[in-house]
This record gives structure tokens, C-alpha cells and sequence, in this order.
């Protein structure tokens, strides 16, 4: 029998960005997490219908937790569910990096926002960063610096 090759993946991996958090905030590390969801959530997720936009990370007894993410649900959802867009979300990270994340968050003043969600084999992953928040004239620096790329690259073209 021959063999038959897998299915190309249609678009891209990334399911959602949180591009605020960026600007908001200067990452200066990123961790990879898995996220515990129930069925129908990662049927809205395969639609597309989620917003990372005021979302936050938790560190509470040893544990991370998504709040705030919002997955919509479908219209065809399960009838012997209730779906709750905005439910807090267990995070599945290693206690080395909890531990770090922690420290961090505690002692230096730090927050952990999620800045990414996309798909790694099958599975719905989220990339959170670690990062202190911005004085209005770094949001300044960055938009000038944003323009300044856009334009450059404009320029190049021509």
C-alpha cells in the first residue's frame, strides 16, 4: 500500500498575539506553557475565537493561572454544558520555571503576560513573558522606532 503524505497545515501556528502586551510591557523572557481546556473551548480555539487582549498570568500555591483569556464559544455547543468564556485556566509549566517566575514576580517587580497562543503538535500552547511595565516615553521610543523601521523598509522597496 502506498504511502500517503500528511496533511500540509493550512495558514499559520499562531492562533492568537497580544500585541499590547509588547508595548505595555518590556519582555525580557518567555516561557512556553501548556494550557488545560475542556472541549469545547478547543473547538472556539480552532475557529479562531480568542482574545488574549486584558489577559494575566497568577502564581498561586505552586501553581500558574491563566485569567481573563477570552474564548468565545460556539453557537453549536454541547447542551449538557455550561460555557464560561472567561473561566480561569490552569497553566502546565515545570516547578523550576514557576519557581523563577515566581522570584521574579516577588522580588524584582515583575509581571508575567501572556504574549502568544498557538498550536505545537497537536496541542494548544501559550507564550508567556516575563516582563516590567513601561514609562510612557519607552512607549514613545518604541512607536518612533516602529515608524521609523516602517518607514525604512518603504524606502527600500522603492
Amino acid at each position: 500500500m502506498a504511502k500517503t503524505n500528511k496533511k500540509a497545515a493550512s495558514g499559520s501556528k499562531t492562533i492568537a498575539l497580544n500585541k499590547n502586551a509588547r508595548y505595555e510591557y518590556s519582555i525580557e523572557d518567555t516561557y512556553e506553557a501548556g494550557v488545560v481546556l475542556q472541549g469545547w473551548e478547543v473547538k472556539s480555539i480552532r475557529e479562531g475565537r480568542v482574545q488574549l487582549r486584558d489577559s494575566f498570568v497568577m502564581l498561586q500555591q505552586g501553581e500558574a493561572f491563566l485569567f481573563n483569556a477570552l474564548i468565545t464559544p460556539l453557537i453549536s455547543a454541547s447542551t449538557h454544558i455550561i460555557p464560561e468564556s472567561k473561566r480561569t485556566r490552569k497553566l502546565l509549566l515545570h516547578d523550576y520555571q514557576i519557581a523563577r517566575l515566581g522570584s521574579a514576580v516577588d522580588r524584582k517587580g515583575y509581571t508575567v503576560v501572556p504574549t502568544a497562543m498557538y498550536w505545537k503538535n497537536n496541542r494548544v500552547k501559550i507564550e508567556i513573558g516575563l516582563g516590567k511595565g513601561k514609562q510612557t516615553h519607552d512607549k514613545r521610543a518604541t512607536e518612533k522606532e516602529r515608524d521609523w523601521n516602517r518607514e525604512k523598509s518603504r524606502v527600500m522597496k522603492k
